[in-house]
């Protein structure tokens, strides 16, 4: 009888092994991109770390690809979904492209102008280098932004130098060769702890811009509807997860960001992310967001004046989970993680 116990045992136990593996099998293996070391990809790092991706059927390979080479990545189907900036999707849009962003991210800009410690103000810049990750970026239009804010021509002057990531400008502006730049959290506190100067707080401004979201091609939703509603679905999940587990949250930030310890950055920053002016639970894209960026584009760009902001969004999947009332039972489901 202890025998076929035993026997009963180890088939009831590769009956489950079995079918963990098959559910394994079962997870759709998608490459997605994110184009910047921010708090703003909060969402993808937590969806990765806490198995949401997994639980939605998704295997997710992420991968770092900074400023512009996300975009082309995504229009090139190599990372067919990918988190990055409104500015990004709306400039390949009016190129001829048929990227889309399917949820909002953040639609807010979280963003500060920062200066070596000996310039106080802006005066100070006159004729001075103010690094951007690169030209085109979400970083670009926030450094024009904010240098006008403060009552200085970004075309005459300062000069705006590609520098690339938050690390690589900070050691740029370490070294002396440029007198500011523009960081999003933490790597504002982070240069603010050092001594650096805060010129422009944009974030304070109250602009309504389109930032960080998650974008694919209309061609990807055709061929793959089920891939874009899993990865959105798993957006609003981490986004729930981020607001209702702190400490988790605060874990995954530390590790995408370098290991940072500091627990004092840690908290603001993740306040800052997480706020729902930035981050809000109904992952719609902001269209007043996104008017902002081709108000500014049209200075420039007559393709811009005719644009319209819907033509650079598809909501059918944020809209069909909000109109199910998914999104508000995740909220007012009893418990937290």
């Amino acid at each position: 009888m202890k025998n076929v116990g035993k026997l009963i045992f180890l088939s009831l136990a590769l009956l489950q092994f079995s079918a963990h593996s098959a559910s394994a099998q079962k997870l759709t293996k998608l490459t997605a991109g994110y184009a910047s070391l921010s708090s703003s990809h909060l969402p993808m790092w937590m969806a990765k770390e806490t198995g949401i991706f997994s639980k939605n059927g998704l295997d997710v390979q992420m991968v770092f690809l900074s400023g512009t080479a996300a975009i082309m990545a995504l229009i090139a189907g190599e990372s067919p979904i990918s988190q990055t900036a409104g500015i990004g999707i709306v400039n390949s849009g009016l190129g001829g492209s048929d990227a889309a962003l399917v949820a909002g991210g953040t639609v807010s800009l979280d963003w500060w102008l920062m200066s070596r410690p000996e310039i106080k103000t802006p005066a100070q810049l006159k004729g001075g280098s103010v690094a951007i990750s690169t030209f085109g970026t979400a970083s670009d239009f926030v450094a024009r932004f904010a240098l006008r804010r403060i009552g200085l021509d970004p075309e005459k002057d300062v000069t705006l130098v590609p520098a690339g990531n938050p690390v690589m400008r900070q050691a740029a502006m370490d070294t002396g060769k440029v007198l500011a730049t523009v960081h999003v959290h933490p790597s504002t506190f982070a240069a603010q702890k050092k001594g650096f100067n805060v010129l422009a707080d944009v974030a304070a401004l109250g602009l309504a811009y389109q930032h960080t979201g998650v974008a694919t091609t209309r061609k990807f939703i055709k061929e793959h509807p089920d891939i874009v509603r899993a990865y959105v679905k798993s957006q609003v999940e981490a986004v729930h997860r981020l607001k209702t587990d702190r400490e988790t949250g605060i874990k995954v930030l530390s590790k995408y960001m370098g290991g940072i310890k500091d627990r004092e950055i840690l908290d603001k920053s993740y306040e800052l992310a997480t706020a729902e002016n930035m981050l809000p639970r109904k992952q719609y894209p902001t269209l007043e967001g996104i008017k902002t960026i081709l108000d500014t584009l049209a200075e420039k760009d007559p393709r811009a004046r005719k644009a319209k902001p819907e033509d650079f969004v598809d909501v059918r999947f944020i809209r069909e989970l909000d109109e199910k009332g998914f999104i508000d039972g995740l909220y007012s489901a009893k418990g937290a993680y």
